[in-house]
């Protein structure tokens, strides 16, 4: 019976200079990851647009609905729960990031492409950051 709180998340993407860039943020544990948050009650799609400004600084737009993944993590007031995130491709432009000052995430980046599968990312979302590579290496 753990509680449930919901996400919503984007891989990021933007066209510069004729190749595909992806926009990710580090954690404080050595990981890449994907720019997320929690998502009051109501559309998604607007939260989801809402915590990447957020937390990179830059305006997207939803693409694509990528589907969902599931975790456990701890909260200190809460213990255990159970983060849901519904992630979507959503397109940028190329602009500078400012990462967020919020407890956890130390650096936002953008990177080619062709070196993302190279970044050190979480197993779970390994399958939505690849999903995300077919569907953009589809369009070139």
């Amino acid at each position: 019976q753990m509680a449930i709180q919901n996400l919503g998340g984007a891989v990021v993407y933007a066209e510069h200079e004729g190749d595909i860039y992806m926009a990710v943020v580090h954690d404080i544990f050595g990981h890449w990851t994907l720019s997320k948050g929690k998502i009051p009650e109501g559309d998604i799609r607007a939260g989801t647009v809402a915590k990447v400004k957020e937390e990179m600084g830059i305006d997207v737009e939803i693409r694509e609905d990528l589907g969902n993944n599931e975790y456990i993590a701890s909260d200190p007031e809460l213990g255990k729960i159970r983060k849901q995130v519904h992630y979507f491709l959503a397109e940028s432009k190329f602009d500078e990031l400012h990462i967020a000052k919020k407890p956890g995430l130390d650096d936002a980046k953008w990177f080619r492409l062709a070196d993302i599968l190279e970044l050190n990312f979480y197993n779970d979302i390994v399958p939505i950051v690849t999903k995300a590579i077919t569907i953009l290496s589809s369009k070139k």
